[in-house]
């Protein structure tokens, strides 16, 4: 299975997708004067008399626009790495990554006081797992007219945020939170790569999706066959077995193990 060509989403990016939606619904309708109590805050009064929003400000978007840029990223980047770290690894990092956001804004509130919504510093910390994940998967960004590698995609991402909030704190984005989900996500990896050291993974082309960026949001839109390329999963799978290869079983983390569980399943459900 081709996971970027995949119409349905994993489980929790489905659910993701739909709760964001959900809340800008019955914010912008029913529930308008709520959307203040869910925003953080990055002052320290705030945080203590507020603990909830370290987590909700990330289901509250300032429009329709940041629903969508930010659920479009979500869907094309999010299902291969639910797919890697499975259903549970996922949420909590995807959680983890929005709690990095605030607490980096908090930390550094003095740069960028104004209130922080939207979950683009977990999706930014899920387009690192992606990039770090499949570094050479080629992308499409709107207007540059040739294909970048998913590594450099992230790493011009976040170099933006840190130019826009120490040269322009005042632009109304919450670079900061952008940051702080895109550090949770390199450090999560970094420190799986250091505690589980696997064999390199024989190079290999990827499925390419194609992304449009505009402003400080970004959209996605469905790629273009190519053959003779190798879809992320397939990739991973191969990864995993050059490491039982070179290692032993015995050397897999539990992410790895249900990630093969997920595969066999998938694969008995197709031939039944």
């Amino acid at each position: 299975m081709n996971l970027f060509e995949a119409q349905r989403p994993t489980p929790w990016v489905w659910r993701l997708i739909a709760a964001n939606a959900v809340v800008l619904l019955l914010l912008m309708t029913l529930f308008p004067a709520l959307t203040p109590a869910l925003g953080f805050y990055p002052s320290l009064t705030s945080a203590v008399s507020r603990p909830w929003t370290f987590l909700t400000y990330m289901f509250v978007h300032a429009g329709v626009l940041h629903l969508a840029f930010n659920m479009l990223m979500l869907y094309f980047l999010g299902r291969p790495v639910e797919q890697r770290m499975g259903g549970r690894g996922f949420i909590l990092f995807y959680l983890a990554c929005g709690l990095g956001g605030a607490v980096l804004s908090l930390g550094l509130s003095f740069l960028q006081p104004h209130p922080v919504v939207g979950a683009s510093g977990a999706i930014l910390g899920v387009a690192v797992a992606f990039a770090m994940s499949w570094p050479d998967a080629e992308l499409m960004v709107f207007p540059i007219p040739m294909p970048i590698r998913a590594r450099t995609f992230v790493m011009a991402l976040v170099g933006i945020d840190l130019a826009f909030a120490l040269l322009a704190p005042g632009d109304g984005v919450a670079h900061l939170a952008h940051l702080g989900g895109a550090m949770v996500g390199y450090l999560y990896f970094r420190i799986q790569q250091l505690s589980t050291p696997v064999p390199a993974p024989r190079p290999r082309q990827i499925q390419q999706p194609v992304m449009v960026q505009s402003g400080h949001h970004e959209a996605v839109r469905p790629p273009r066959r190519r053959e003779r390329e190798r879809d992320p999963v397939a990739v991973e799978v191969d990864r995993v077995l050059d490491k039982i290869s070179a290692q032993g079983i015995g050397s897999l983390t539990a992410e790895e193990r249900k990630f093969l569980d997920e595969i066999s399943k998938r694969k008995n459900e197709q031939q039944h």
